[in-house]
Parts: structure tokens; C-alpha cells; sequence
């Protein structure tokens, strides 16, 4: 199956940074930050090193990035946890080592993390 589109981001103009809101986004002007640091590209790393801090944030480490408040949600901190592992299972075999030590390590991590919280 082809399927050709195109997708035009009119949202912004060029080098301006503003916003414009289309009649079908239902986004609000606010939740578009122009003036916040570009995202970094998407690797594995930064996938692995997001899935992480968002586990820190449901242990209760580091403060939610919006509101700045220390909230522990321990399921919810060992859901991503289990998604790491399911992501290591999955990916065994197509990993390069340094990619593979990563995941390792914040695996490793993230459970003695949640182990300390429990206890």
C-alpha cells in the first residue's frame, strides 16, 4: 500500500517563532513554548534516558517538570520499570554493547531505586 501526503506545519512562521492557531488544533497557544530549548533527536539513548527520568519522577526523586512537586507514584514507577525490562527482552540480540550497557545499567538502577522506596 503507497500512501502519499504531506504534511505542512504552518503553526509557526519562519525565524519568528510565533504561533498560529489553526481552526482544528485544538492545542492552546501556552502549551506551544517558543522560547524553550530545542528537543534533542530521538536515539535510543534519549528514549532510554526519558523512560528513566520519568521512573525517578513516579519514585519521588526529582520534582514533576510542570508543576515542580515531589509526587511518589510507585506503580506507576514500576510500570516504566517493566517497560524497560519488556524493552531489553525485545531488543536482545539488536543492540550495540554501549547501547545494551546503558540499558543495563539504568535497569539495574531503577530497581534498586524502587527497592530502597518500598522499604
Amino acid at each position: 500500500m503507497n500512501h502519499n501526503f504531506k504534511v505542512t506545519d504552518t503553526r509557526h512562521d519562519a525565524g519568528k517563532g510565533t504561533y498560529h492557531k489553526d481552526s482544528n488544533d485544538s492545542r492552546s497557544a501556552e502549551s506551544e513554548r517558543p522560547d524553550s530549548a530545542p528537543l534533542l533527536n530521538v536515539n535510543f539513548f534519549t528514549f532510554i534516558f526519558s523512560l528513566n527520568t520519568s521512573a525517578l519522577v513516579h519514585l519521588g526523586e526529582i520534582p514533576e517538570s510542570v508543576s515542580g512537586e515531589i509526587k511518589k507514584d510507585l506503580t506507576l514507577a514500576q510500570h516504566t520499570i517493566d517497560t524497560l525490562a519488556m524493552l531489553r527482552e525485545k531488543t536482545m540480540g539488536n543492540l550495540a554493547e554501549d547501547e545494551k550497557g546503558f540499558l543495563e545499567h539504568i535497569l539495574f538502577d531503577l530497581r534498586m531505586r524502587y527497592v530502597k522506596a518500598i522499604y
